[in-house]
């Protein structure tokens, strides 16, 4: 993609419904309230929109997202519904990005939609279609051997571990669309019941209900909309390879070259970056993402945690939202979800969570257990003012 000649895209709506269980809510009833407050935000007439790419995995299968947008004056459009599993948000906003930078919209919507509470009959975290599956390895217990060998090779710990969750439960506190919006202590995390040792229950995501939306626009009419637009500088996605055969499971491959391709893209670099979004479904995905994403060499993460450095007011705050743990989880939603956080960190709307002067934000999510690659997705999005 880095040799296309691209044009600037903005984002210039951004909306979300409240995140948590919320089963009075269907999937529509979500979507609808998330896309209404994009619109709102934008300031746009519905009609102008030209095409949506909608985020859902555990929907009924019919067209969900045009369910969604005939609701709020979107029809008679180009409509395409994404699964990518966690990274199915930032599929759907690479997608709409990529409509417009092309030229194929002027003005765009990506959606992001998930009712875990009503539309997953069981438990997402196991797969009886594949044979780690049938063999018991659900996401918990392979979170909790990553975490395992980081402790083996790196020394991290599980103070480590859980601090990643007092950080975001704090920064949830903060965030009026979080699930959880209390504090946590060390004790709290450390002290909740054991799921998979080292992982305890609250070092892993909630289950959620939520959606969000984001309007993206071409440079040359952005001016009709807004005049401090947040530019989408840089992209990537890709899925895993045959490397978890022969790669510490500690480390994500797939992660490092998406990172590395979207760092490209932007003409930025880890060190560029003022605030990161990042798939922490468990605890310890926070510490080895961050050092797939460049922000410490490998093997520090955990150290990079317990000095503060991603906390709010730290070198690099990561999750200000609450993240995943705090925020919650609506799988196809969350990759959304973090664009507006970093649109309303970037435009300096993010209240007692802002992160002073940010300029630049990265929004990265993965996800997909698949048996015999290194993992389904990776998604990373760099926007910038």
């Amino acid at each position: 993609m880095s040799r296309m000649t691209l044009r600037r895209v903005a984002v210039i709506g951004v909306g979300m419904s409240k995140f948590g269980k919320q089963p009075e809510k269907g999937l529509v009833d979500l979507g609808t309230e998330a896309c209404i407050a994009a619109i709102k935000d934008a300031a746009i007439n519905p009609k102008h929109i030209e095409g949506c790419y909608c985020a859902n995995s555990f929907g009924e299968m019919h067209c969900i997202g045009q369910d969604i947008a005939s609701k709020v004056g979107v029809v008679n459009r180009e409509m395409v519904r994404v699964e990518n599993a966690c990274a199915g948000g930032s599929t759907a906003v690479r997608e709409t990005f990529l409509a417009v930078a092309t030229g194929r919209y002027d003005i765009g919507l990506a959606i992001g939609v998930d009712s875990m509470t009503t539309c997953v009959p069981k438990g997402p975290m196991a797969s009886n279609k594949d044979i780690d599956g049938e063999l018991g390895l659900t996401a918990p217990g392979y979170a909790a051997l990553q975490m395992r060998r980081h402790m083996e090779k790196y020394g991290s710990t599980n103070k480590q571990f859980a601090l990643v969750s007092v950080k975001n439960h704090h920064n949830g506190s903060l965030n009026p669309y979080a699930m959880y919006q209390q504090e946590m202590t060390l004790e709290e995390v450390l002290g909740s019941r054991m799921v998979c040792d080292p992982l305890t229950l609250y070092m892993i995501c909630p289950f959620t209900d939520g959606a969000a939306a984001v309007i993206f626009c071409s440079e040359d009419k952005v001016a009709q909309y807004t005049s401090t637009p947040v530019w989408m500088v840089g992209s990537a996605l890709r899925s895993g390879d045959y490397s978890l055969f022969w790669k510490e499971i500690d480390a994500s491959p797939m992660g490092e070259q998406v990172a590395a391709e979207a760092y490209e893209l932007a003409g930025l670099g880890p060190k560029d970056l003022d605030l990161v979004e990042l798939h922490d479904a468990f605890a310890g995905c926070e510490i080895s993402n961050t050092e797939d994403l460049g922000l410490c060499p490998r093997g520090e993460g955990g150290v990079l945690i317990e000095e503060g450095a991603t906390a709010l007011g730290g070198r690099i705050p990561v999750s200000p939202s609450g993240g995943l743990l705090a925020q919650g989880h609506p799988l196809s939603a969350s990759g959304v979800r973090q664009v507006c956080e970093i649109t309303w960190q970037l435009r300096g709307q993010a209240g007692k969570r802002q992160v002073d002067g940010a300029k630049v934000g990265l929004a990265h999510m993965e996800g997909g257990i698949v048996s015999g690659i290194q993992g389904g997705a990776c998604g990373i999005n760099i926007f910038t003012r």
